[in-house]
């Protein structure tokens, strides 16, 4: 069996973070790949001898296969997902290779999904959303709800300090995110809502206390109901200082579609976002906060489960999210032949244990 990794986009924040988790807790050869033989390179010296450098374009299709076919694992963390097409997945299933990735946009989980008979028949476990938000927040959710008798409701929030060190990339996310309504469960109900709308206080652990958050198109929004037999989903995203709350509602709320929909507009908000999360950065940290509460019966009382996580760190998280699945399959602990996402292949107790062995605490409060 060939134990190798593929990370496409490995020489990005995200991607060189899981590599990171690999080195960290695995013996597997690694190989990241990116467009910028410059950077990448510095990347794999820098994680060290097990990691390669590779350059590839995603358009190089039959570069790509080559790559994928010489790989037990191909995770796939090249970013933004909005505009990815799913043929990195196909052909991971045609080579007979595992598959992950850090998606995080509902259209692509969509087109993922749709392999799943695919996947099945060829025996490949492919799992998506498995960075920290959608991921880990997405296992958080399912140690909640397997701790109810009954769920009914699932509200998770979020909240990211800065760039969280993840890049422009992740700037790119957020603006992209605000192109469309989106459908979101709620009392039992598809119900549209505007993306960015609808602020709410929540309270999260030290540093970040009470902070604003907004609804927010995440692919969660339609995978958790699909999983779990709950009336309501509610997934909200913030960002801190809570200035940036407030641009991006404010761009949300007043921009015609026409811009929020031209690919130069949102590389211009993306590019000045960046400009001054490099700035602010300095003083509000890249951490990152989730909160997810369960609500539900317990013993023939309506009860609250609430869990958090607090990381310093948005993309080393994100790193851990992603590593630690990798390295339940490549032990053979974990093998799921289908498409799923997160919530769906990943057991509680498996979970619960590579976060532990990652220093990763979640704090759990029942009202």
């Amino acid at each position: 069996m060939n134990e190798k990794i593929l990370i496409i986009g490995g020489s990005g924040r995200i991607g060189s973070s899981v590599a990171t988790d690999l080195v960290n807790h695995t013996e597997t050869d690694i190989t990241i790949t990116g467009r910028d033989a410059e950077t990448g390179n510095k990347v794999a010296e820098n994680l060290g001898n097990r990691v390669k450098f590779l350059a590839l374009n995603l358009a190089e299709k039959e570069k790509l296969r080559e790559a994928i076919k010489s790989s037990k694992i191909v995770i796939h963390c090249a970013g933004p997902f909005h505009y990815r097409d799913a043929n990195v997945l196909k052909t991971c299933i045609e080579e007979g290779a595992d598959y992950l990735d850090v998606s995080d946009h509902r259209s692509f989980t969509s087109k993922a999904l749709e392999y799943k008979s695919a996947a099945e028949a060829a025996g490949i476990t492919a799992i998506v959303n498995t960075g920290i938000f959608p991921g880990i927040s997405n296992s958080m959710v399912r140690q909640g709800v397997e701790k109810l008798d009954k769920a009914e409701k699932i509200h998770l929030s979020y909240v990211v300090s800065g760039s969280g060190g993840a890049g422009i990339t992740v700037m790119r996310t957020t603006f992209l995110g605000l192109q469309n309504p989106f459908v979101a469960w709620i009392d039992g109900k598809w119900q549209k809502l505007k993306p960015y709308s609808d602020r709410e206080t929540v309270e999260f652990p030290a540093p970040y206390g009470r902070t604003g958050v907004y609804w927010y198109d995440m692919p969660e929004t339609f995978t958790l109901p699909d999983t779990f037999p709950v009336q309501t989903v509610i997934t909200k995203f913030g960002s801190v200082p809570d200035f940036y709350n407030y641009l991006t509602w404010w761009v949300a709320k007043t921009w015609p579609n026409s811009w929020i929909q031209n690919r130069n507009v949102i590389e211009f908000l993306a590019n000045v976002s960046f400009k001054m999360t490099n700035f602010s950065d300095r003083f509000s940290g890249i951490g990152v906060a989730i909160r997810s509460l369960v609500t539900g019966e317990k013993d023939g009382k309506t009860v609250n489960y609430c869990s958090t996580l607090v990381h310093e760190n948005t993309a080393i998280s994100a790193g851990y999210g992603t590593g630690s699945i990798a390295e339940l399959i490549l032990d053979g602990k974990l093998k799921k032949p289908g498409v799923w996402a997160v919530e769906q292949a990943l057991p509680t107790d498996l979970f619960e244990q590579t976060m532990v062995s990652r220093g990763v605490k979640i704090h759990e409060e029942w009202f």
